[in-house]
């Protein structure tokens, strides 16, 4: 294992942590694995203040605002907020298989010169916590105060509690549910479908071809937005609006338009079906004998929230989890976000995430706290 670390901005450092190697879940091998991460406050001399972030589908590591940019999760974090980094130090790791400093398809291959592509393996939500295990380890951490995350993310923070159940004392599950859901399943594959269809897709080897699958990109982000937000938001937000002239052009479309354009510049389409794809795999219960051998392995404190109108994660699946969490002994509590604003409302609402998780990572004498 090495610790290096990479420029970034003037205020902060993006740090780099690298594994000799890993092997995933499917046997796969990986050499010289790097995994980008961003740390905010200080950990007390115990080792059990941090709190781990894991992002969403298309996230990083920049989790809180700094480096002339916003983090994806900024308003909650820093000093006297609920991820308040005067009592919490704080990770937050890109996962393996991203495209934002962590290795995955975009990343070189050993030779250095080779994109690995479509060479690169199937990756599991599993594989990306036990990725970002080591890392934890390597920075002094002997326990997790919390682990938090929403929608991809949330499904490492369940995972979490079952893989290292000693390592870990609560867990916040944003939007996500025990198992990928059937109708995100179906959604995955039209975005799936659009971008390896793209003639320049050339089976996921387009980077080595100097090419780039632009429309099919475009395509499956549009589609995405679509499952991220609401018919009321978009009723409100656009209506039957047109372009002025002879278009005929929808508003709600030059917005989907627009949402496609600005993705295809900061995102790679392999790593991006890679990401789908592990969450599609998505089941807690897989190889460890269903759902209710999975929740005893719990020892965390969960908090599980869903969000209103989530068209992804509907309340009463995770409802019906949470219940069946109950009956498996895990100590758990449901919680919900009343929003117009779909399931992308846990990158959004932060004053009722701010009032649902500040009195859940609250703990007395955390700084005084030995294992």
């Amino acid at each position: 294992m090495r610790n290096t670390q990479l420029p970034y901005g003037t205020t902060n450092l993006l740090h780099s942590f690298a594994l000799d190697h890993y092997e995933t879940e499917f046997g796969a091998r990986l050499d010289d694995v790097k995994v980008a991460y961003e740390t905010y406050g200080t950990l007390n001399s115990y080792g059990t203040n941090a709190i781990l972030l894991c992002h969403a589908l298309t996230g990083d590591a920049h989790a809180a605002d700094g480096n002339g940019r916003s983090g994806w999760w900024g308003p909650l974090i820093g000093p006297h907020r609920a991820i308040d980094t005067n009592r919490y130090f704080v990770v937050c790791t890109n996962v393996i298989g991203g495209c934002a400093g962590t290795t995955g398809p975009a990343s070189k291959m050993s030779d250095d010169v080779t994109v690995y592509g479509s060479h690169f393996p199937v990756i599991t939500i599993r594989d990306m916590v036990r990725v970002q295990f080591p890392l934890l380890k390597q920075l002094g951490i002997k326990k997790l105060h919390a682990v938090l995350g929403g929608s991809m993310g949330g499904m490492q923070a369940l995972e979490w509690p079952i893989i290292y159940p000693d390592f870990v004392e609560r867990a916040v599950v944003i939007a996500a549910n025990p198992a990928f859901t059937a109708m995100g399943l179906a959604y995955n594959e039209v975005m799936r479908r659009a971008i390896v269809s793209d003639l320049n897709y050339l089976d996921g080897d387009y980077a080595n071809a100097g090419k780039f699958p632009e429309d099919g990109m475009r395509l499956a982000r549009m589609i995405g937005m679509i499952t991220y937000r609401t018919a009321q938001l978009f009723d409100e937000r656009f209506g039957r609006q047109f372009t002025s002239g002879n278009s005929f052009d929808p508003e709600v479309g030059r917005y989907l338009r627009h949402q496609g354009n600005k993705f295809m510049e900061r995102f790679d389409p392999e790593s991006y079906l890679t990401l789908i794809r592990a969450m599609d795999l998505h089941d807690i219960g897989r190889g460890r004998g269903g759902y209710h051998a999975a929740y005893q392995k719990i020892a965390a404190e969960l908090l599980w929230i869903g969000i209103r109108d989530d068209l992804l994660y509907p309340p009463k699946q995770i409802q019906l989890a949470v219940n069946e969490a109950k009956t498996s002994g895990v100590d758990v509590t449901y919680a919900e976000i009343d929003s117009v604003l779909g399931h992308d409302a846990f990158l959004l609402e932060f004053e009722q995430l701010t009032d649902l998780i500040d009195p859940f990572l609250h703990a007395e004498n955390l700084d005084e706290r030995a294992l």
